[in-house]
């Protein structure tokens, strides 16, 4: 679906970002680790601070021994939708520098941009790519075997592109892209308003 008839921008952008949204319902199918490792090459460009990389994508593809493990890590509303997803992964970003072992203040931030990569790569290769926050953080580093030299950031789910009808019924009505705040809100000349 080119969403560019339903979402408005202020400026000219390139009509990928406009596209990229987080859907729910996904096609309980398999992809190829070969498709899921497309998505970690792109997330692998981002940028960050002295090109530390501190990103680790953990992963589980669907029938595999570890599928059980990751989506049990889901509270409930999320395992509603997420049992239907090709693959689980667990994001996470190292805190220090490895050149020097000092903390990085910008861990988060840098895995954040290796999360885009990888949800507009998702976009191009027609898969879905969904961040989620609601799930138990200190069981998936204790089953992922994750030191505390890490931090947990997010689950993502990528999947095949489903029907909205397949949903619970609570996540029918959400189902749609949603529109962005204006740059007036966003985007201030000098300090913040």
């Amino acid at each position: 679906m080119k969403l560019t008839e339903h979402r408005k921008t202020e400026q000219k952008i390139n009509e990928l970002f406009i596209n990229r949204w987080s859907p729910r319902a996904m096609k309980p199918e398999s992809i190829t680790e070969q498709e899921l490792l497309a998505l970690f090459e792109a997330a692998k460009w981002a940028p960050s601070s002295y090109n530390s990389q501190p990103w680790r994508f953990i992963y589980a593809l669907r029938d595999s021994e570890e599928w059980n493990q990751f989506l049990n890590l889901l509270i409930d509303f999320n395992k509603s939708w997420a049992k239907n997803a090709s693959a689980l992964i667990i994001l996470v970003s190292r805190k220090n520098f490895e050149y020097n072992e000092e903390y990085s203040k910008t861990h988060s931030f840098d895995t954040g941009a290796a999360w885009q990569n990888l949800a507009l790569q998702a976009t191009m290769n027609d898969l879905i790519a969904h961040g989620i926050g609601g799930f138990d953080h200190e069981e998936a580093r204790k089953i992922a075997n994750i030191s505390d030299a890490y931090k947990v950031e997010a689950m993502i789910a990528i999947g095949k592109p489903g029907n909205k009808e397949d949903l619970p019924l609570q996540l029918k009505e959400r189902e749609q892209p949603s529109n962005r705040k204006s740059l007036k809100e966003i985007a201030f000349k000098g300090k913040l308003k």
